[in-house]
């Protein structure tokens, strides 16, 4: 049954509830902040059993030079200061390279603009005693090229099938621009290209979305979760996800990360 066929009613509310989803896409947004979305959205990430957290600012006493990849508006690199006297970061998203570089401009550190294009990055070989990597793609080479020899990269990753339910749900492509990515896989290329890996875990961990607007503002937020994402393209599947949701309280979908703490050999 199309939308268009709906008895009168039913329809208006429909027409109703994409309006209000519209605005939930187009609201604006900062960073990969989801502060808008407390109460709306429940991430178990205290789950995890590792804190990627923890683990950096255990390193970084020790740590002359510092490179944050995917270092997003900033906010978490801020928050380690006092930070090693060589500190950089990389930022791929226009929005956040301009909120990066105006909060982290106090403390002194660069951050390079980069671009999915780029398989080298403007930094110099060997520089840094540590990089740091939350859910940023990355090339396991020139990972090895940044660090010093017995550098350290820790990183936690965004595995293959985070989320998937709600592609599942849509109707969407599942493996839409992705590749096999999980925490074996990572490992292998990791000491393939001349890493020691020294801490690995992996886990699945609950989200709940406790209305059908919260999803969409995700979507938008992460677009390569589906990349052709439009309200207007998946409004039945919106308007069926909004029903669920008032029928069993909230959408429950599992998230995929995986965590790795590795070494420079030579």
């Amino acid at each position: 049954m199309t939308l268009n066929s709906l008895p009168d009613e039913q329809q208006h509310n429909h027409s109703e509830l994409l309006r209000h989803l519209t605005s939930e896409f187009n609201r604006p947004s900062t960073g990969w902040n989801f502060s808008y979305l407390k109460g709306r959205m429940e991430e178990q990430l205290n789950l995890l059993p590792w804190n990627y957290e923890a683990s950096v600012r255990t390193l970084l006493p020790k740590a002359k030079g510092l490179l944050d990849m995917g270092t997003g508006s900033g906010e978490f690199l801020a928050s380690l200061n006092p930070l090693p006297p060589d500190t950089c970061a990389t930022e791929g998203w226009a929005p956040n390279i301009i909120l990066a570089r105006q909060r982290l401009k106090p403390f002194g550190v660069t951050v390079t603009a980069i671009t999915d294009n780029d398989v080298r990055l403007p930094l110099n070989d060997a520089r840094f005693d540590l990089i740091i990597n939350r859910h940023e793609p990355y090339i396991v080479y020139e990972v090895h090229r940044l660090l010093k020899r017995g550098g350290l990269f820790v990183t936690q990753q965004v595995g293959e099938k985070d989320n998937i339910e709600l592609n599942k749900l849509l109707g969407a492509p599942e493996h839409l621009g992705y590749r096999e990515w999980h925490v074996e896989q990572a490992c292998c290329e990791l000491q393939t290209a001349g890493f020691t890996i020294l801490e690995k875990q992996e886990a699945f961990i609950e989200t709940k979305f406790y209305d059908v607007g919260a999803i969409v503002y995700y979507l938008k937020a992460i677009p390569w979760q589906v990349e052709d994402f439009t309200v207007e393209k998946y409004s039945e599947q919106l308007i069926n996800l909004h029903h669920k949701i008032q029928k069993e309280g909230f959408l429950s979908v599992q998230s995929h990360r995986f965590f790795i703490r590795a070494r420079k050999n030579n």
